[in-house]
């Protein structure tokens, strides 16, 4: 896959880059029967307030209905086409079952239009270890790279589902396996939970420059506006004459510290399933 350049006709041209979707997305238009229309909320709640902040417009979705727990047990199915999907950053793959059912799951990297995948349940005896197949964490060797997994058996996968992701089996411990995310944490799963092998498509997905905020837009996304450069009765780091110094940490519109304090609450209950803390980053 490749990061496609454009000649730079307008300004905001010259840096744009978007992936080169023509050499891996084989279907345009998705499966009918395995869409849903998504109604846009633009960031307000049930009393039409607005909750989240700088959200609203966007093109118009329909949603794709993934299968996240793959619990087809023992039956192969075959890739029937690679496609884009509006609402992540990976692509997604459409399987025909054997058994005539069709369903959409996270594409690995390097899957092709008519390779044959299969899920394994807990005994199975011999599964085949290849990119796309789902199995517990009990039948995946140490040192392998694996996406879209459980954290609770049968809930379905709900880390690792990211474009370019994945998490890698470090050792097996009991009812446990040490699983280093991409994070840099380590936690204990369940050897239960599926998890598919291989990392996840469209790693080129970092690489990609907006170029301008009009695309942002298009995302479903507003204009973050600074605090500094707002009223003092809007935000705690506004006012001043012309640019002013905040003279306070940066913090959120009602006075909470907006970098670098911890906000995972005290005492939850998964923490003794995190045996490292994932590696933050030092700021410059």
């Amino acid at each position: 896959m490749a990061i496609k350049h454009y000649r730079p006709y307008t300004p905001s041209r010259r840096y744009m880059t978007v992936v080169d979707y023509k050499s891996v997305i084989t279907k345009t238009e998705p499966e009918k029967s395995l869409t849903e229309p998504i109604r846009k909320k633009g960031g307000r709640n049930s009393h039409g307030r607005i909750t989240v902040r700088f959200r609203g417009g966007g093109h118009k979705r329909l949603y794709r209905i993934i299968d996240f727990r793959r619990e087809k047990y023992g039956i192969p199915a075959k890739v029937k086409s690679i496609e884009y999907d509006p609402n992540r950053s990976a692509f997604i793959a459409l399987l025909a079952y054997a058994d005539g059912e069709k369903r959409y799951i996270i594409a690995p990297d390097g899957l092709q239009v008519g390779d044959t995948l299969m899920s394994y349940d807990i005994d199975a005896k011999e599964p085949e270890i290849k990119a796309g197949n789902a199995m517990p964490l009990a039948l995946i060797p140490e040192g392998m790279e694996i996406h879209n997994i459980e954290l609770v058996p049968g809930k379905g996968g709900q880390l690792v589902r990211s474009a370019g992701t994945s998490a890698v089996i470090l050792s097996k411990e009991d009812k446990y396996a040490h699983v280093q995310l991409p994070s840099g944490e380590v936690r204990l799963i369940n050897l239960k939970c599926m998890a598919t092998l291989g990392k996840v498509s469209n790693p080129d997905h970092e690489n990609v420059v907006i170029g301008k905020a009009g695309r942002t837009r298009w995302l479903g996304r507003r204009g973050h506006v600074r605090g500094v450069a707002m009223n003092p009765v809007d935000h705690p780091l506004g006012g001043g004459e012309g640019r002013s110094k905040s003279g306070r940490p940066p913090a959120s519109p009602w006075g909470l510290i907006a970098k670098g304090k911890k906000t995972r609450r005290k005492r939850k209950p998964s923490d003794r399933f995190i045996v490292k803390r994932r590696s933050r980053k030092k700021r410059k």
